[in-house]
């Protein structure tokens, strides 16, 4: 996915690497991420693909190269000014393997928290932008429930809900499909391909080969820290 022209691409990865004490994490990654496109990382545990997801998000440092979103830089070898990550969390949603909602917070609660607390968005605003959302993933009805009260299926919509409630250009997803059973892997397949589009790109990471094929547009292999 490399050669593309600039304004093609929402996330370009180059040589990026990642050293943890006397482990290579990642070798000199490169890839990019279409508008418009579902990209799937592919590789065995260990070989590096939550390090990607985190490092684009800014949650983990890396040593070298360069990661840009949507034009923002972020350099490696130093940690972004505060300034260009909370930029940066306009640009990109994560939503983790295990969701990590917050337990105290309603379902609306979580959803609405970013939009209030960091993008400073009029509550009644946020609400109904957290309405919208929810209806759309087919969760609205759970909006005053607990997460400890959700099923899985659930818990991960609800995730998906409070990654996109800033409207980001970039929705990255940890193993999507690691306690799904195969309904609901199709489901959330065909919901991640309908949420591409209005410049909106999705990168998962997952071992799930079957997944990747069906339902991702492009797929990379990474392997001892290096795509393949």
């Amino acid at each position: 996915m490399t050669g593309r022209a600039e304004t093609d691409r929402l996330l370009s990865v180059r040589d990026v690497r990642v050293v943890r004490g006397a482990r290579q994490i990642l070798d000199g990654v490169s890839f990019d991420v279409p508008r418009s496109a579902f990209v799937a990382i592919m590789g065995a545990s260990g070989s590096g693909k939550t390090t990607v997801l985190r490092a684009v998000a800014a949650l983990e440092a890396f040593n070298a190269g360069n990661i840009t979103v949507d034009g923002l830089v972020l350099e490696g070898g130093s940690s972004a000014p505060p300034d260009r990550v909370r930029e940066l969390r306009r640009k990109v949603g994560l939503v983790f393997q295990f969701h990590h909602l917050f337990e105290h917070l309603t379902v609306m609660e979580n959803v609405c928290l970013a939009p209030v607390h960091v993008r400073r968005v009029a509550v009644a605003v946020a609400r109904e932008r957290a309405h919208e959302l929810l209806a759309a993933l087919e969760v609205d009805h759970r909006a005053k429930a607990l997460p400890r009260e959700l099923s899985g299926g659930e818990a991960q919509r609800v995730a998906i809900a409070r990654a996109l409630a800033v409207d980001p250009p970039l929705l990255m997803m940890d193993e999507p499909t690691a306690s799904l059973d195969t309904a609901r892997r199709d489901a959330l397949g065909a919901l991640l391909r309908r949420l591409c589009g209005e410049n909106r790109s999705i990168l998962v990471s997952t071992h799930d080969e079957g997944f990747a094929q069906e339902w991702a547009t492009e797929v990379l292999y990474l392997r001892e820290g290096k795509i393949t």
